[in-house]
């Protein structure tokens, strides 16, 4: 996203050089944080904390709490950063369980592409190094630069999701805490236990007997793996679930897939291939009722052969169903346009649904349905366990490059398997575009579908119609209101 990068150097390029001039900048920038604070504007939730010195307590924007006076209030980026320095989360708000900063969906650079590969967990499995080697730079490097813009480094980032994945089965299932410490990616008891401490200032058991009525009831009834973890999956602002849902019907892969239930009270399952073992996820249409008008949340249940792979499940739904966008900076650019802003009024927050899997996307992208389906029935695995009409996983592309290496689907799987196209959550866009548009046969349609669905940006205009600039940096929001009034064909 060129005009992304563009828009940072311009931004850069009007700092202030003067030391009192950035210093009357910052003291703006924060004065206009403490007035979101005051205003308990949960718009601003997930997009920066602000901690209280004279309480120890760092908490989102739009907590309902007492407004703490200015002089005692801190702000920080990440919740990361506010624990670094040694806040804990408060009780009431729930700090940890925000949606993510919409910044990493439409950041390109690296700071935006490591956001995304730690929320995927790849710390936790591969370290520092390997999220450095995936991003191309030095572990040096990717430490300054995240501790110099977020306030924290990726050890930091990844420990306190760590602990708001931890607090989630401690509050939603009966596992024992052992089990709990190492699903979340602690490392051993004691660092589990000393994170718990730390982040909210209570022991494990505490926590678990501090949950909420509604979470203590569904750990009773989900006391192992098998019986699934209940979830609810966080969005800020309105959210539109039936234009999502239809989409999910429109492509559903049988075997992998289902949409059951009449509109309005769908549900969608489906089958995930993840780094410790497979997973059955289902996740209801009709939205949680919002206690503001800050947002809501999609009630979900987790089935993992591996519980380490929680943390990789949620953020890849997350991903599939758009959860941490922004729909209020969406629609306040889309509605200024005469086109748009009937449909923008007519559905607000709508979004611009991703995948649960990169490599499947780009798979189905091409190939299209009937084919996609003919590939799960011939090369698919096979649930050791299967669920209903959910019978298998989608073949990875290693399979399906060995089993059918002809024609362009053989070489889009082969590129794929041996990582000449790359669409994990760090994998840089355009990059990513050019290697799909060198596969023979490949077109541009196609590796546009595949930017905009799998690697999820926000603004992907393709082959056809011209889309008007204007609608930067939001054009694949647009083309889904389009799509949504019935536009589509315009834009095929």
């Amino acid at each position: 996203m060129e005009h992304v990068r563009e828009r940072a150097r311009h931004e850069a390029a009007e700092q202030p050089h003067e030391p009192h001039e950035r210093h009357e900048r910052h003291e703006r920038h924060e004065d206009s944080r403490y007035e979101a604070v005051r205003s308990r504007d949960a718009r601003f939730d997930g997009a920066f904390f602000f901690a209280v010195e004279t309480t120890g307590i760092y908490c989102r924007p739009s907590c309902p709490a007492v407004t703490p006076k200015r002089r005692n209030v801190r702000f920080f980026a990440t919740a990361a950063a506010a624990q670094g320095s040694g806040f804990r989360a408060c009780r009431r708000c729930r700090p940890d369980a925000v949606p993510g900063s919409a910044d990493w969906n439409v950041r390109a650079d690296v700071v935006g592409r490591a956001m995304r590969l730690i929320g995927d967990g790849v710390v936790d499995r591969e370290g520092v190094a390997g999220l450095a080697g995936r991003l191309g730079y030095s572990a040096r490097q990717v430490q300054r630069q995240l501790t110099a813009e977020l306030g924290a480094g990726p050890v930091a980032l990844a420990r306190a999701q760590r602990a708001h994945t931890a607090r989630v089965l401690l509050q939603t299932t009966g596992l024992p805490v052992t089990e709990i410490a190492f699903a979340a990616g602690f490392a051993s008891v004691r660092q589990f236990n000393d994170t718990i401490r730390a982040v909210y200032a209570a022991t494990p058991s505490a926590l678990r007997a501090a949950a909420p009525a509604r979470d203590r009831a569904a750990a009773r009834r989900a006391a192992t793996p098998s019986a699934g973890i209940p979830l609810r999956l966080a969005h800020r602002g309105p959210y539109q679930p039936g234009p999502v849902f239809d989409l999910l019907q429109r492509e559903a892969v049988t075997g992998v897939e289902e949409v059951s239930g009449p509109p309005g009270r769908r549900v969608y399952r489906r089958t995930l291939r993840l780094p410790y073992g497979t997973g059955i996820v289902a996740v209801d249409e009709r939205p949680g009722a919002p206690r503001t008008s800050g947002g809501g949340w999609l009630d979900a249940r987790l089935h993992l052969t591996d519980l380490r792979d929680l943390t990789t499940s949620v953020q890849r739904l997350r991903r599939l169903f758009d959860l941490d966008a922004d729909p209020y900076a969406v629609d306040e650019r889309l509605g200024a346009d005469p086109r748009l802003a009937p449909l923008v009024a007519a559905r607000p927050g709508l979004r611009s649904p991703g995948t649960a899997d990169p490599d499947e996307l780009a798979v189905r992208a091409l190939a299209g349905r009937t084919e996609a389906e003919r590939l799960v029935r011939r090369y698919g695995k096979r649930l050791d366990t299967p669920c209903g009409t959910l019978t298998h996983l989608f073949p990875g592309p290693a399979v399906l490059a060995g089993a059918e290496p002809d024609g362009t689907l053989g070489a889009l799987t082969a590129a794929l398997a041996d990582g000449a196209v790359r669409l994990d959550p760090g994998a840089d866009r355009e990059d990513a575009e050019r290697a799909l548009l060198a596969v023979p046969g490949l077109d541009a349609r196609t590796a546009a579908a595949v930017r905009t669905r799998a690697l999820g940006d926000p603004d992907v205009a393709p082959p056809g119609p011209a889309v008007p600039d204007t609608w930067r940096p939001w054009r694949s929001y647009a083309l889904n209101h389009l799509r949504a009034a019935g536009e589509r064909e315009q834009h095929r």
